[in-house]
């Protein structure tokens, strides 16, 4: 795959153990990808988002969407205090069978990749809710971004950023007040209690040891991989939890 114009070949991120989120604290592209309130997807988060799209697919989810809108790293290197740096890689994050971070493209800002993306999976998650509940009246786009902008202007007030991670969930936990999408009890009672990512991710280690492999958090060999890695292309087709997807 060529290179691109994109200076965005390397970040660094770091771990918030209390909110079991990562942030990027600084990017080869700092001009576009500016690191401050820039959250970062982990692989077993960037797995789970995956999994929670799967009921859209069948209202027009497309891969394409999602290709553009998350750019995948891979773990490269650890330093002593605890911050990771990442490689851009040339992969794409629906067929891979590598563990990959998902950062959002927020290249264009408000009229980028990440940015369609999410309108793309608020619209599917009306036409979803209007099909799966009986409402007096149609769920609208605008019911979901009125919820999703009241949440944002409370974080703002509060003083802290919003992860991709909940601002993703946001959306695809959306259910209009007063009303609850139907259960099918067996088929819920065979099924594990959905658990979010974070419910499951061990507190990293002290600093002065090693920070070690686990479920979520899995580099291999740390084989490095450089600054070859160029723009993820659109496309990819996607089936199971092997991140490759139909």
């Amino acid at each position: 795959m060529p290179p691109s114009s994109s200076k965005l070949n390397w970040s660094t991120v770091r771990f918030d153990k209390k909110a079991a989120q990562w942030w990027v604290k600084e990017t080869s592209d700092p001009r576009h990808y500016e690191p401050d309130g820039l959250g970062i997807l982990d692989p077993r988060q960037m797995t789970w988002v995956l999994d929670m799209l799967d009921p859209l697919r069948e209202y027009g989810l497309s891969n394409e969407i999602i290709e553009a809108a998350f750019i995948p790293f891979q773990i490269q290197t650890v330093d002593k205090d605890e911050l990771v740096k990442l490689a851009r890689v040339a992969e794409h994050l629906l067929e891979s069978e590598e563990m990959l971070f998902g950062l959002p493209n927020v290249k264009d800002g408000d009229k980028g990749a990440y940015a369609d993306f999410l309108e793309h999976v608020m619209r599917l998650r009306v036409k979803f809710l209007n099909d799966n509940i009986k409402l007096e009246q149609k769920l609208t786009y605008e019911d979901i971004d009125e919820h999703v902008g009241d949440i944002r202007n409370q974080a703002l007030i509060e003083g802290r950023d919003i992860h991709p991670l909940e601002e993703i969930t946001d959306i695809l936990d959306f259910v209009p007040e007063g009303h609850e999408l139907p259960v099918d009890d067996e088929d819920d009672e065979a099924k594990p209690a959905r658990r979010r990512p974070e419910d499951e991710i061990e507190d990293l280690p002290e600093a002065d040891e090693k920070l070690s492999e686990d479920e979520t958090m899995r580099w291999g060999d740390e084989e490095e991989r450089g600054g070859e890695g160029g723009e993820s292309s659109e496309g990819g087709e996607s089936s199971g939890r092997s991140r490759k997807r139909r």
